[in-house]
């Protein structure tokens, strides 16, 4: 509304000054200025403001300009002589205003054919009324030959008018559709994310679950144990772990339940595309990356025939494998995902993660999924827990699968290629009957 009232009072000041540059079409006192066309530019312009408001005021500020202004640089004539001279605009004004209120132009700016024809109809209408003022003042007869002239200026100014108003339209409606596309791209990047975080807190759910269950099972074992040595401190320990796990799981839940509510996904969708799975893989990684400042080329190679795989099992194997091959780069380099058939066998599937680091030494090759083996420590040098490849050994032996490491040195480099690869029969990854 403050705009609006901005440009009224704008419309009040320019328009008595832009009917100062005018030309007389008929040699008497009536005038073409360019008062009209600035006062049509307004009235497009102008929202939440009656038309017939501001033809009122516009023409009462015309005349007491157009007054003041003869008053102050020809100072001859009488008040009544000027007012006589000048009043007659007034009328054009609120002619122009209310005819344009009852059209009710600005419904439908846009139909530019529509709006140009109405105008040169006001307009004519409006000098028409002015006219016949001044006719009743002076006499003097106007034909159709100065009506000609009178429609000929109309038609002129209102479609400059309106093709000068319609090019700054067009320049605020593409910069407004530019807008709305990088707002809607912050969006979808913003959704996109916080997609890939639900996905992956829905994996950890799928752990905590099972870490509660198993502890507590440990603590039942413990419990019935005959032969163990301090079985009730091992025991309350076991249950004690169950128990803060069971806290990380509620409090995931509660999480996770907003995300999936914000983004609008269902939580029992457990199986995406294998094309999509791969990106996500990537699309994190390539985050974790970037947070460890390192320049890391990520490619993705998927085939085009697999089915929808099951997310959690896939992020549990691919994910492990993949962020350790991001904190095994020293600085840079580069990380090949692969998800594909077994060659020769479509009803098998391998997943495969490359890195050209520095490689494992030979002789702790055989190590590498030894359960508390590590070779990462953090900032204050504690180790890694080197849970990580025995978990994913783990989970792929019980889905009846294999793990390998293969390895092979980089010509002309001291980089080593670095390939861990996952074998799985495909029915453990897929919906039943899919």
């Amino acid at each position: 509304m403050k705009l609006n009232i901005l440009l009224f009072l704008l419309m009040l000041v320019f328009v008595p000054l832009a009917g100062e540059l005018n030309i007389h079409p008929f040699s008497n006192t009536f005038r073409l200025s360019f008062g009209t066309p600035v006062f049509f530019f307004f009235l497009l312009s102008i929202r939440h403001i009656p038309p017939a408001l501001s033809g009122l005021l516009t023409g009462i500020a015309v005349v007491a300009f157009r007054i003041s202004l003869s008053y102050f640089t020809h100072p001859g004539p009488s008040f009544e002589e000027l007012v006589t001279l000048h009043g007659p605009t007034f009328f054009y004004y609120m002619v122009y205003g209310l005819l344009f209120q009852v059209l009710n132009i600005n419904a439908e700016p846009y139909r530019a054919l529509r709006v140009g024809i109405l105008s040169v109809g006001i307009e004519v209408a409006a000098s028409v009324a002015e006219l016949s003022v001044r006719r009743s003042i002076d006499g003097e007869f106007w034909d159709i030959i100065k009506m000609g002239k009178v429609v000929l200026i109309a038609m002129i100014r209102s479609f400059f008018v309106l093709g000068f108003y319609n090019i700054i339209r067009l320049k605020q409606s593409v910069q407004h559709e530019e807008a709305q596309r990088e707002q809607t791209e912050r969006i979808l990047l913003l959704v996109s994310d916080l997609y890939e975080e639900s996905v992956q807190l829905g994996k950890t759910l799928s752990h905590t679950e099972q870490i509660t269950r198993e502890s507590y099972e440990l603590y039942r074992e413990l419990q019935q144990a005959e032969s163990l040595e301090d079985r009730d401190r091992y025991a309350r320990q076991a249950l004690r772990i169950s128990g803060q796990v069971h806290e990380i799981k509620k409090d995931s839940q509660r999480i996770y339940a907003g995300l999936s509510k914000l983004i609008d996904a269902e939580s029992g969708v457990h199986y995406m595309p294998s094309r999509e799975l791969g990106e996500l893989i990537v699309r994190t990684n390539r985050k974790y990356a970037q947070a460890l400042d390192k320049p890391i080329h990520f490619t993705l190679h998927v085939d085009s025939l697999l089915p929808k795989l099951h997310v959690y099992t896939v992020l549990t194997l691919i994910n492990n494998l993949t962020a350790n091959a991001v904190e095994a780069m020293k600085d840079s380099g580069s990380i090949d995902v692969s998800i594909r058939f077994l060659p020769g066998k479509e009803d098998t599937v391998t997943f495969s993660v490359t890195d050209n680091g520095p490689g494992i030494p030979q002789r702790k090759r055989e190590m590498v999924f030894t359960p508390g083996y590590t070779t990462k420590y953090d900032d204050e040098g504690q180790p890694s827990t080197g849970m990580g490849l025995f978990y994913v050994r783990e989970v792929a032996e019980s889905l009846e699968g294999t793990i390998v490491l293969q390895q092979h040195e980089e010509e002309h480099t001291d980089r080593v290629r670095t390939t861990f690869t996952v074998t799985l029969p495909l029915r453990k990854l897929t919906e039943k009957g899919r």
